[in-house]
């Protein structure tokens, strides 16, 4: 069996999509759920200004990444992969919170091959300068324009806030087993 590369998203996607609301809640005394979360864009759940949640974020940041749980079954499922593929996390994170970041993989002893943080939300360029084989990530209009610009199938992990209608090539899925399964019986069928 060839191994593949996987282009893999870090947050909302191997962490877990409520990893942020913890700490908001604590912050601007809020009760937010993840149902509460209907955008990607978290101001929008509730009254704060644009400017204030992101000082708060850019102070934060550190600590949330270090403390935001791991999705079910994400260790397990990678894992197994990593055996056979190579893994590339492509995040929208920084390089202020590199350090977090690459200790954060340690703590959860999550191997990978490539660790990239590019500091913004387009993650088109990465995937191609990489040549990703497939995608996983939970921002709607990344899941769109990767799968439409790259020609690659994208694994959409649902959540509230991306229940935007998606094309073919973007494949909508639970949870980490979910996404094992289509990757052995879809993705690398198709591929043998």
């Amino acid at each position: 069996m060839s191994n593949y590369r996987f282009g893999i998203d870090i947050d909302g996607t191997v962490t877990c999509p409520t990893s942020l609301l913890p700490h908001i809640n604590k912050e601007f005394s809020c009760n937010l759920v993840l149902d509460d979360i209907k955008e990607y864009d978290l101001t929008k759940a509730f009254p704060v200004s644009t400017e204030d949640f992101y000082k708060w974020f850019k102070q934060a940041e550190p600590e949330i990444y270090a403390t935001s749980p791991i999705q079910v079954d994400a260790h397990g499922v990678l894992t197994e992969w990593k055996k056979d593929h190579e893994l590339y996390f492509i995040s929208a994170r920084g390089q202020n919170v590199r350090d977090v970041t690459l200790q954060w993989f340690v703590e959860q002893n999550l191997a990978y091959d490539h660790i990239e943080l590019i500091g913004t939300h387009n993650k088109i360029q990465a995937v191609k300068d990489h040549a990703i084989d497939v995608f996983f990530e939970d921002k709607h209009d990344n899941a769109v324009g990767i799968a439409e610009d790259c020609h690659i199938p994208v694994l959409l992990f649902n959540t509230p806030y991306n229940q935007l209608a998606v094309p073919d090539g973007v494949i909508r899925v639970n949870n980490w087993l979910e996404a094992n399964a289509w990757i052995q019986h879809s993705f690398l069928t198709q591929k043998a």
